[in-house]
């Protein structure tokens, strides 16, 4: 097999291998051979990754390999044949290349942790460009609290023509809908961030992503990869409880233009509260920021297309930030009721099929 093509898969599956694994076979990749059909598969128990890989077989078997002496060692070879060879009964690897042999001690592949079997009641196939969008798009609102384990990951809930993808940690929170799908189905579940990462890490390239599940894993399969993730064990919130349905005040703006001016001015704000102070009025937008503990203090107005009652409300502008990153149009638009509810942020144009809607928690003035 080439190494090259061997290293860039092992690259993909490797993911999914923790620095610190629970078990010291955690630490391996289990190489199962099969004809001419290399299956790989790593796991943190969370997260597995398993991918097939065309070769040259000539007897079946499979043997648990150190993966990062395998790793380093296919890093430092240029493209090449490659040849591996197991011994059975004591679980030696030796590895050929041009350069010469490296022998090292596998482990006994029995003792490798199982991998959960697909057997799904329903799929549905997601182009990988909307499933990376939409990772993209609300995995930054997922918590890191795990006392609020819910909502350590995102939200997925599938309705017939619609999968919808929700994320929030209370202070922010991304829903992103994509309405061209067609299954006779409901479900809703709950996928890690870790795994989703690993996804979107993988999905490089246009594929057709078979997306499956089951009470306890979802399964993401393309172009001979499998990435099956543990759900997590929770009841999401309420979301729809949050977004406020009613806001008459509307702000047109430049993306770019809030977003640097808030990078600016959020330097001079209080350390602890991030807080910049957002006026509105009928053509044009305030934002201040102080630090009372080193009287540092900032201003300034940017030009905008404001309609609704003039209105001054506070935001963590480290918040603020991070979902105008999300947004990748020339303009945003800001819906508001009051200073004291949610503001929910929406790109001017949404894409065909898409629907993306963000929120941001005022911080309330004075704090």
């Amino acid at each position: 097999m080439s190494s090259t093509d061997l290293l860039r898969k092992l690259q993909i599956a490797g993911g999914a291998i923790d620095s610190n694994p629970v078990q010291p076979l955690l630490e391996d990749f289990l190489f199962k051979l099969d004809g001419n059909n290399l299956v790989v598969s790593a796991t943190n128990l969370e997260t597995s990754i398993i991918l097939e890989q065309d070769v040259t077989g000539e007897a079946n078997g499979a043997v648990a390999v150190p993966a990062k002496i395998l790793m380093d060692t296919l890093k430092g070879l240029p493209e090449q044949p490659i040849t591996f060879n197991s011994e059975e009964d004591n679980n030696w690897i030796e590895i050929t290349s041009a350069f010469g042999k490296y022998k090292l001690a596998g482990d006994d592949p029995t003792d490798f942790p199982p991998i959960p079997d697909m057997d799904p009641e329903n799929s549905l196939v997601i182009n990988s460009h909307i499933l990376v969008r939409a990772i993209n798009n609300t995995i930054i609102a997922a918590s890191d609290d795990e006392l609020r384990l819910s909502m350590t990951g995102v939200y997925f809930q599938i309705d017939y023509n619609k999968i919808v993808f929700v994320a929030t940690d209370a202070h922010k929170l991304v829903k992103y809908t994509y309405s061209g799908i067609n299954v006779d189905f409901t479900k809703s579940f709950i996928v890690p961030k870790k795994g989703l990462s690993l996804l979107k890490n993988g999905l490089q390239g246009d594929h057709e992503v078979n997306l499956s599940f089951t009470d306890d894993n979802v399964f993401f399969e393309y172009d001979n990869v499998r990435i099956i993730c543990r759900l997590i064990d929770a009841k999401f919130p309420n979301y729809n409880m949050v977004i406020p349905v009613d806001n008459p005040n509307e702000l047109l703006i430049g993306k770019k233009d809030i977003q640097n001016s808030l990078k600016r001015i959020s330097i001079y704000s209080n350390k602890s509260t991030n807080q910049v102070v957002f006026n509105l009025n009928e053509s044009s937008l305030t934002m201040s920021a102080q630090d009372l503990d080193f009287s540092n203090e900032a201003t300034e107005q940017l030009p905008c297309k404001y309609v609704g009652e003039p209105m001054t409300i506070g935001f963590n502008a480290k918040f603020f930030l991070e979902l105008l990153q999300i947004l990748q149009v020339p303009e945003i638009r800001l819906e508001l009721s009051d200073p004291t509810k949610a503001c929910l942020l929406l790109p001017d144009e949404n894409k065909e099929n898409e629907d993306l809607m963000m929120l941001v928690m005022p911080v309330m003035m004075g704090n």
